[in-house]
């Protein structure tokens, strides 16, 4: 597997530092309001990495932070009467039930600044005594940027460009800086502000310093990759880089993972444009899933354009997914047999080799398919190694998806009441399989589908008891709660249209 290396701006094998071990650090939300649809991308496209990393049969340490102090926290805080603590908690809470929405798995670690302020200042200490750092009059503390032959290259920036650029920024202290591109490791308190014991003065760490120290601490040792938004790049990252090797003297990661930005309409969104959207507003209107297949069918690596008819678009596109395992579910459940809601768990299978094992075994099975059936399968599989290879290639989603869509065809195609058993349920587990390593569920059975169920068989009988008043009635009953119903040949299929 490749994936490209921001640092080498290059696409590299990807080897860990140890055998079947992945260290995952993605940089996490600064949490003093509901997550915009901007952190949801990266959120959405390293879960799915860490699936896919998972199903080739790596255990992955994935530490994902809360930056849970901030001046736009405290600033919500004074705003709002309230504290720190009680803003970034809350918001902490919201943030997680909109993770659970879009399917995002639990991080092994997931770590708040806050309670890392300790480690901090000693770090920030070391700096210091390495000559790296520097406290000027107020107590603020500067990383010394002149100090880091390479600075810059993560952001590939050339260090008198850098100059120039931050002419016009001012800090506390900034006028005691030595020079133009060092940056704050801690800030003096201000007025009515969260503050800590340091032996710099009373305040708190800048944000840059948070990540080196929880990194290390939370992933066991030197991190295979970091990753995060590409607007992380410079300073963030560059940053880290900086005060990590200074410190430890090695690289701070191995790859760096970065997505693209995503704009609204064509445009950059902003709360000035009116074209802001928090996960919750999308979410209140379309499906986590549906919100998942969209992220992911644009290349991380690319810009992303979001707009309300795109996510309509990917609703249909999920709805033809999701028909295809319906109508697989109703062909298998005609031969009289149940198909249980495998939909509801990550992944069909454990890993990549015993999913081919299954895929292999199926075609040995000659005995229980007829050479039409064969010869489909060997197609579909043709799709699923593909699939492969384009998530080997730079984790390309965009295109593994396409193949999931090329299965779904061959399969309305070809499915039927005369289809044998094994045939179908090997359709129904590699699209969920497939599916699954994305972190895309299809719901097949519930309770409420069990409701409908028993209304479309009072249907039936009504309508061979000639009652179709009543028919009607259930007819029209169902098409309130949002579902179709289609009679064919086979007997009654239904799916949900809102």
């Amino acid at each position: 597997m490749k994936i490209y290396n921001t640092l080498t701006n290059k696409k590299e094998e990807f080897v860990p530092h140890k055998k079947n071990l992945v260290r995952m650090y993605v940089c996490g939300p600064t949490v003093y309001d509901l997550i915009h649809i901007g952190n949801a991308r990266p959120m959405i496209v390293f879960d799915s990495f860490r699936r896919y990393l998972e199903f080739l049969g790596y255990e992955v340490i994935y530490v994902s932070n809360f930056t849970d102090i901030d001046d736009k926290i405290i600033k919500k805080a004074i705003d709002t009467n309230s504290t720190q603590k009680e803003v970034s908690n809350k918001y902490i809470e919201e943030c997680k039930m909109d993770m659970k929405n879009m399917n995002i798995k639990e991080a092994t670690f997931t770590p708040y600044a806050t309670d890392e302020i300790k480690d901090m200042i000693l770090f920030i200490s070391e700096l210091i005594d390495l000559g790296f750092a520097y406290k000027v009059s107020d107590g603020t503390v500067y990383f010394d940027t002149s100090k880091v032959s390479d600075y810059g290259k993560l952001s590939k920036k050339n260090i008198d460009d850098l100059k120039s650029g931050f002419r016009e920024i001012t800090v506390t202290g900034s006028l005691s800086k030595k020079n133009y591109t060092d940056f704050v490791l801690w800030k003096p308190k201000k007025e009515n502000e969260p503050y800590y014991d340091s032996p710099f003065c009373e305040g708190r760490p800048g944000w840059h310093t948070e990540c080196c120290v929880m990194a290390p601490k939370y992933c066991g040792g030197a991190l295979d990759i970091h990753a995060g938004g590409e607007d992380l790049i410079f300073p963030h990252h560059e940053n880290e880089i900086a005060q990590f090797e200074a410190v430890f003297k090695e690289p701070f990661s191995k790859y760096w993972m970065h997505n693209a930005f995503l704009n609204i309409n064509n445009e950059k969104m902003s709360k000035s444009l009116g074209n802001f959207f928090t996960v919750r507003d999308i979410l209140n209107k379309f499906d986590g899933n549906i919100f998942r297949l969209f992220m992911l069918s644009t290349h991380y690596r690319v810009m992303l354009n979001f707009s309300f008819d795109l996510m309509e678009s990917a609703k249909k596109s999920f709805e033809r997914i999701e028909n295809c395992i319906l109508n697989i579910e109703f062909l298998i459940k005609k031969l009289g047999n149940r198909v249980e809601n495998f939909y509801n768990d990550d992944e069909l299978f454990e890993n990549k080799l015993e999913f081919y094992e299954y895929i292999n075994d199926v075609l040995s099975a000659n005995s229980d398919l007829n050479s039409d059936e064969i010869d489909i399968i060997n197609k579909i599989k043709n799709y699923v190694d593909i699939y492969f290879d384009k998530l080997d290639d730079d984790f390309n989603t965009a295109d593994a998806i396409t193949q999931i869509y090329e299965i779904v065809k061959i399969v309305n195609q070809t499915a039927n009441e005369k289809s044998n058993l094994l045939f179908l349920l090997f359709c129904f587990e590699v699209i969920g399989t497939l599916l699954g390593i994305l972190g895309i569920k299809i719901s097949i059975k519930n309770n409420i589908d069990v409701e409908i169920e028993s209304l479309i068989e009072e249907r039936n009988i009504a309508r061979k008891n000639k009652d179709f008043k009543r028919a009607d009635e259930i007819r029209n009953l169902l098409i309130e709660q949002g579902i179709e119903l289609e009679d064919t040949r086979q007997g009654v299929k239904w799916k949900r249209i809102k």
